[in-house]
């Protein structure tokens, strides 16, 4: 061995051991399910949005704040380099690790609305969207509004000093920053917020505090420096360090509390903050108007900045066009040439007046352009949805016609305003030397701040090249030619760490360096972000993207399908599912079958059996990726081996819910004899010893149903005054399901929604062989298509048949089924789930007297997807004079049965909401009879369906 491969031989040696060592160090304090060091999840946890591709080596998922010192300390010791990640919606590399990847549990979301909402101090872990739900109701906002706000957490957004369409540079983080606390590289804790805190730290780090007296004072006296940093500031700018708070503040703290905004985890951990809020307009009003050529929208912008506008939006025409086809669109959209540039604009105001007043200004201000075509100023909610779906449309456009095996690279530049057309017409005559053919430019006009989206093939090395060379010019013509920002708001990371120094020369990044050092001496956080003497880095360590499956090959990994996931916390999230399917077709087709094996094991659990399927992430997916579309598909091969099972259920159907009808009958049989804690024990068992194949069993287990629906209607006579009718299917679990043993009402659904339909004045009709009728959703679940088709036309046929060919309106008592049948029927036929048929068909004829009690509400994910959130809560308002509607709850992950075959996904589902149910409260409600078991059982509360409540509060007129 050579004495080089001996070298890189001890110092491998050496960093394993120094792994090893934290790794143990850790576990003394830190939960072993939280350190996670499994090849497959290290993975997995380790991709974020950006295009670059590095696997840390341990995953911590913190729950603490003492846990985060403790976990610094631990790396400091050992020398281990370690990354903060937030929600991993970062585009430019700076929230992965090839070293210790520190992420954070769900317990870092709390929050505290401070003087009537004009501050809200927050922890790392609240997704913007959130704050800005809890500040609604002081009509206030944080400042920032990036894209992805309803994805990132807070800790990002000022880690990346995030802004968008609205924020500017006037209400980004830097200027609405109010106070910090942070965790440094040694573990210390400041509190800028407390003076107490801050004589503290500075007793405890005077190095620091002197350090940055220093950078501050020199900085100020250097008037060429102080200069370049005024202007950098004028335009938007995340390149590099927040070099505006050495001009900005002479105070120390204010100027280490400003330099955090924008680091990017380099510099320390932003543990909390607290922002100066904004005012959240009652009134806005949209415009879209198109020029003629890219000059003149340019001049219009200029126009437009002297007006009270809150966004000025600009597309190019290949923007323009790469959405012109999009259902919903503007017919001129079509007609457009690519010189075409048109401008979407926002006014806001406090009331409708003042909002009349600044549209008027706006159009006045223009009266001396020529505008081709335009939307004019509108208010109505539909309109304005359709406007911004064009410009949110732009990205997921080109995403959709990228060839498999490419990406989607967003760059984020900002030019001087007055060189804003100059800039767009030298980056397209990049796009075409480099031949970017798909290549678009749209973004923030009013800052100058622009994005352009394109494809990129990173297999092979002349590709690699071509981004290479672009990339170069791209640098050299904004932050040469032009003086302007390479980064305006996505951050430096690791795609424009290695143009820092070009963009702010050998000064200003040396001052960079000279921060980086005095805040991070061993060099530990985040190493290769911001400052990186790599002048590679950017075309390094590359993210694959094999092809995998035509459902999930347009994915770009953005992650802004995590929030909405019921597994993400137990196994994976779509986004993770998808990374791992690739790596596993990766492997396969590389021939690398012994670790394509060991992959499968895994991916086999974590990928497929704990996926709900909902299909919320389709919903979040700037392309509509469904990923439980995927997961469906693969389990088939999985059931294979039950097919002639499931073949003779769905032939028999009637008997085979009879024998589910006696095995719950028996469950309670047990129970009552022998105890139900006593009857879970046994069920326990056997799970553990058919190595979890037999279902759970949990005492909100409804016993098997006593009431017999069709029966009952046959002793049932209409009046014969009776004009209006309804066709009621209830779903197979309600027909043998009675209701949960400690419910209020012990009706079974059935009885409750005759009771309801009666006072209402309708004759209820149900199908032929009631017994016998399935949605087809239990076999869709498992991947069997074709008896899940089978199940559903025949129930289409019996339904067809029973409306009398669509007469009259179908209510199904459970959502789901409503909404697979919806999706699955080609008949014409008005189909209901309970809310939608209650707020359709009976409040016209009943009067609703609420009743003086706390409710908790959940949503099904069903409801969701078909928009009925909203009438859901009204419904409930309307029945109770205090609703519960419990946050990070968007599917209880009961999915269908696996609440009774894999338990823990409807555990980890529902985590957050027995700590949600006030004290008082006795009840919920929804509209899933399945769901409502898992939600009984970890709120500790009841739940029925939501017909329960509506029937004990309505009278008929």
């Amino acid at each position: 061995m050579s004495h080089v491969d001996a070298k890189t031989q001890q110092e491998l040696n050496s960093k394993e051991q120094r792994y090893s060592a934290v790794k143990q160090q850790l576990a003394t304090k830190i939960d072993s399910e939280r350190i996670i060091t499994d090849e497959a999840q290290r993975l997995a946890y380790g991709t974020d949005a950006s295009f670059y591709r590095l696997t840390p080596q341990i995953v911590l998922r913190l729950k603490n704040l003492d846990e985060v010192v403790f976990a610094i300390q631990c790396c400091k010791e050992h020398n281990v380099p370690f990354t903060f990640r937030a929600a991993g919606t970062s585009l430019s590399g700076q929230a992965i690790s090839d070293s210790v990847l520190i992420a954070l549990t769900d317990d870092w979301r709390g929050h505290t609305i401070i003087n009537d909402g004009a501050q809200i101090k927050l922890q790392p872990g609240v997704i913007g969207a959130d704050a800005n739900k809890y500040l609604l109701p002081f009509q206030r906002k944080i400042g920032p509004d990036p894209a992805s706000i309803n994805t990132c957490k807070i800790g990002g957004i000022a880690a990346n000093n995030a802004s968008g369409m609205c924020c500017g540079t006037a209400q980004n983080s830097y200027r609405t920053v109010e106070s910090m606390t942070l965790v440094f590289a040694d573990g210390s804790i400041l509190d800028t917020g407390s003076q107490q805190s801050i004589e503290s730290f500075k007793q405890t780090n005077p190095s620091l505090i002197e350090g940055l007296k220093t950078l501050a004072q020199e900085t100020q006296a250097n008037n060429e420096l102080a200069n370049k940093i005024a202007h950098k500031y004028r335009l938007k700018n995340t390149t590099g360090y927040a070099l505006n708070a050495l001009v900005d503040y002479s105070d120390p703290i204010e100027v280490l509390e400003h330099l955090m905004i924008g680091s990017e985890g380099t510099l320390g951990f932003i543990a909390e903050i607290t922002y100066n809020t904004v005012v959240e307009h009652a009134f806005k009003a949209s415009t879209l108007l198109v020029f003629s050529n890219i000059e003149e929208a340019s001049q219009a912008v200029t126009t437009l900045s002297n007006t009270p506008v809150a966004a000025v939006e600009m597309m190019d025409g290949r923007a323009l066009r790469s959405v012109a086809d999009k259902p919903g669109m503007p017919s001129f959209i079509q007609q457009l040439d690519l010189e075409a540039t048109a401008l979407l604009i926002e006014v806001h105001a406090s009331d409708k007046i003042t909002l009349d007043a600044h549209t008027t200004t706006v159009m006045a201000s223009l009266s001396d352009y020529t505008i081709i075509e335009s939307v004019p100023f509108t208010l109505d909610p539909t309109t304005v949805a359709t406007l911004w779906g064009i410009r949110k449309g732009m990205f997921p456009a080109v995403g959709a016609v990228r060839e498999v095996g490419t990406t989607v690279i967003i760059e984020d530049v900002a030019f001087p305003v007055e060189n804003l057309a100059a800039g767009v017409r030298d980056l397209q005559q990049l796009f075409d030397k480099y031949q970017y053919d798909e290549a678009i430019i749209f973004g923030h006009a009013l800052e100058g701040n622009l994005h352009f989206v394109f494809t990129q093939g990173f297999d092979s090395q002349s590709e690699i090249e071509r981004y290479g060379g672009f990339m170069d010019d791209v640098a050299d013509l904004v932050a040469v030619k032009y003086q302007g920002s390479l980064k305006a708001e996505h951050g430096t990371g690791r795609n424009m760490a290695p143009y820092v120094e070009l963009e702010w020369g050998h000064e200003g990044y040396a001052l960079m360096q000279r921060i980086k050092t005095l805040f991070d001496p061993q060099g530990l956080l985040n190493p290769g972000v911001i400052i990186n003497d790599n002048p590679h880095s950017h075309i390094e360590n590359l993210k694959p993207m094999p092809a995998a499956d035509d459902i999930v090959d347009r994915c770009i990994e953005c992650g802004f399908c995590e929030p909405v996931c019921p597994s993400r916390t137990l196994t994976l999230s779509p986004r993770q599912r998808i990374v791992l399917f690739r790596e596993l077709q990766r492997r396969r087709a590389n021939g690398e079958s012994t670790q394509a094996s060991e992959l499968e094991k895994v991916f086999e659990y974590q990928g497929l059996d704990t996926c709900a399927a909902t299909g919320l992430c389709a919903d979040r997916c700037p392309v509509g990726i469904n990923t439980g579309e995927l997961v469906k598909k693969l389990r088939a091969p999985m059931y294979e081996k039950f097919r002639p099972i499931a073949k003779w259920t769905a032939d028999h159907f009637s008997a085979t819910t009879t024998i589910a009808r006696f095995g719950l009958k028996s469950g309670h049989v047990a129970s009552n004899l022998l105890g139900a804690q006593r009857v879970a024990n046994i069920a326990k068992g056997m799970r553990s010893i058919t190595k979890d194949t037999t279902p759970t069993w949990l005492a909100e287990t409804p016993d098997g149903s006593h009431f017999d629906l069709e029966k009952a209607l046959d002793n049932t006579t209409a009046a014969s005054s009776i004009h209006r009718k309804v066709v009621y299917l209830p779903s197979c679990a309600s027909r043998n399901m009675q209701t949960q043993p400690a419910a209020k009402d012990q009706r079974s659904l059935g009885e409750v929604t005759m009771s309801l339909i009666s006072k209402a004045g309708f004759e209820l009709i149900t199908p032929k062989k009631l017994s016998d009728q399935c949605c087809g959703m239990p076999y869709d679940s498992k991947g069997m298509v074709d008896l899940a088709k089978q199940k559903s036309l025949q129930l289409e046929d019996a339904l067809w048949e029973a409306s009398e060919h669509g007469t009259y309106p179908i209510l199904m008592d459970t959502s789901p089924c409503a909404k697979r049948s919806i999706e699955q029927f080609t008949k014409p036929m008005t189909i209901v789930e309970p809310v939608k048929f209650t707020h359709d068909y009976l409040l016209e004829t009943l009067s609703l007297a609420p009743i003086d009690e706390t409710v908790m509400l959940h949503v099904t994910c069903s409801s969701r997807r078909m928009g009925l959130e909203q009438s859901m809560l009204n419904l409930a308002k309307a029945c109770a004079s205090d609703v519960v509607l419990p946050e990070h709850i968007q599917c209880c992950g009961w999915a269908g049965d696996k609440g009774f075959t894999t338990p823990e996904l409807n555990e980890a589902a529902v985590a957050p909401l027995k700590q949600q149910v006030p004290s008082g409260c006795t009840r919920g409600f929804s509209n899933s009879i399945t769901c409502e078991i898992g939600l009984s059982h970890h709120s500790g509360i009841p739940y029925q369906s939501i017909l329960y409540l509506v029937d004990e509060v309505a009278q008929a007129k």
